[in-house]
Order: C-alpha cells, then structure tokens, then sequence
C-alpha cells in the first residue's frame, strides 16, 4: 500500500516525522513537522517536493514549548564527493 503523499503549501494536520522526497537533486531525508503550520517549499527545487508522515507525534503547541517553524527546505550545501575529497585531503 503506498504511503499517502502531501505537497507544498497545503495545511500540515498531523505533528510528525515526515519523509521528504524532493525532485532530483537529494536523495530522501527526514523532518519533523508541526500541525497548523504548511508544508515547506525546497530551496532548491521550490514546490517540486513530497512529503510523507512516517511517525506520528504529540502536538508540541498545547504544552506552551518550544517551537520552530520551518518554512524553507534548504538545499544540501555540498555534494558528498566533494565533502568526502575533502575530508581526505
């Protein structure tokens, strides 16, 4: 059963770890999310991005704490080869 997808700028209704599976330039990763707020925009691909819950999480908002609102994806600053050449040399 394939896991139901949600894309930038609708309604987040569900706290949670989402998926995010952006159009070509990176390969899938995770971020926690918030209810009420939207789904993010990628820095590099714009709208070109879906997201998928993978574990859902207790409202933070109710408990009065902190909170982070993510409105941008950013980009993944530095291809691996680069960093890993780097990290060698």
């Amino acid at each position: 059963m394939q896991a139901l997808r949600f894309r930038t700028g609708l309604k987040i209704r569900q706290t949670g770890i989402y998926r995010v599976l952006h159009s070509k330039h990176r390969l899938p990763h995770e971020v926690t999310l918030l209810k009420g707020e939207y789904f993010p925009r990628c820095s590099n691909c714009g709208s070109a991005v879906q997201f998928e819950l993978v574990q859902t999480a207790p409202d933070m908002g109710a408990a009065g704490g902190f909170r982070i609102v993510l409105y941008e994806l950013p980009a993944n600053e530095e291809p691996e080869e680069k960093a890993d050449a780097e990290a060698a040399g």
